[in-house]
């Protein structure tokens, strides 16, 4: 079967979503690194529902950073992990403390050197709060990149990233991100994805599996 170009692939998610965006609230640099990594295996919603609360007792990298372990974890207590992403943020922000006086960094290896901070974290920091050129891969980047046979199914999140990189324009790297997040969360789901009408069907492996599952 043979693959979409890219132009088609980017006409396509323009057409369907004109105004994708980071969902994940947030009014600095500060607060959208730290959403960032309570973001981890848990949705934007949840993560939104605490950091208002969270942001108004710890304003600023300092505050976190001195702030008692427990105190957090009550803040977070009703995302998933909670304990682990309170060490991590707590960590995160000693390490902007310490060693960038409290300025969020804004290079990879920067960043990625933080506790709590991996690549795709680092990869939207860069994006979302620097304007640098970024393409992150979550799981629904990663889920999307395989069905529309962009990427090998066995492929990790580093292999993906640098396969759509080549694939798409640099300018285009952040907006795309955002649109295959929308399309694979109001759209292409993990579990019963809604195919009908969806302009990727013909060529997505999730509607030829299913086909040839109801053969």
């Amino acid at each position: 079967m043979k693959r979409m170009a890219s132009e088609e692939i980017l006409r396509h998610l323009d057409e369907m979503f004109p105004d994708a965006h980071c969902e994940l609230d947030h009014k600095n640099a500060y607060e959208m690194a730290v959403a960032v990594i309570l973001s981890a295996q848990t949705t934007d919603a949840s993560v939104n529902r605490v950091t208002k609360d969270l942001f108004q007792k710890y304003p600023d990298v300092y505050a976190l950073a001195g702030a008692d372990l427990k105190d957090i974890e009550a803040c977070i207590a009703s995302l998933g992990l909670y304990r682990n992403k309170a060490k991590a943020i707590r960590g995160f922000a000693q390490g902007v403390a310490e060693k960038h006086n409290g300025e969020i960094p804004a290079t990879m290896e920067e960043l990625t050197a933080l506790p709590g901070v991996g690549r795709k974290c680092a990869n939207v920091i860069l994006s979302e709060c620097w304007g640098i050129p970024a393409l992150a891969v979550d799981t629904h980047v990663s889920r999307i990149a395989k069905r529309l046979r962009l990427a090998f199914q066995n492929d990790t999140p580093d292999i993906i990233e640098r396969k759509l990189k080549k694939l798409f324009p640099k300018e285009r790297w952040i907006r795309t991100h955002h649109q295959m997040i929308f399309f694979g969360r109001y759209r292409c789901h993990a579990r019963n994805p809604e195919c009908a009408g969806c302009p990727f069907a013909d060529f997505c492996r999730e509607k030829k599996k299913t086909l040839e599952e109801g053969k």
